[in-house]
């Protein structure tokens, strides 16, 4: 799974091309060219969010997020409603370099992943590698 810079939600590599990929979104199930020049791609096991002394990976606050106590609020919610919910799942993020648009992203993207069953439980990861 892949994040595409300009692009809404998640998509999957369906063929590489010389100057880009032809990518799938994982909402829809349409399929389009991500053109090099325009876009990054992101894998989401590389995705990081920044706290006040390095940072998490996504995959870590997913599984926070799965534990939490807190209900998940719409990712449309209000600022200070998204910035609460954030702080009681990832305590030590840097607001400074966190904004709101990721924190809707990455709630956004938790909703759709655990709502279509899939995220990954490190522990079944672990399992599939041995």
């Amino acid at each position: 799974m892949i994040a595409v810079s300009g692009m809404p939600g998640l998509y999957e590599i369906v063929a590489n091309r010389a100057d880009g990929a032809i990518v799938k979104s994982l909402e829809n199930g349409q399929t389009k060219f991500a053109p090099l020049r325009k876009h990054q791609f992101s894998l989401l096991e590389t995705i990081s969010i920044y706290t006040t002394n390095d940072s998490t990976p996504l995959s870590e606050v997913f599984q926070n997020m799965k534990s939490s106590d807190v209900a998940l609020p719409n990712h449309e919610s209000d600022q200070k409603t998204l910035t609460d919910y954030f702080q009681s799942v990832l305590p030590d993020y840097d607001p400074d370099r966190v904004h709101i648009g990721d924190i809707k992203k990455v709630i956004k993207w938790y909703s759709f992943l655990a709502g279509n069953n899939l995220l990954k439980e490190k522990a079944e990861e672990a399992k599939k590698a041995v």
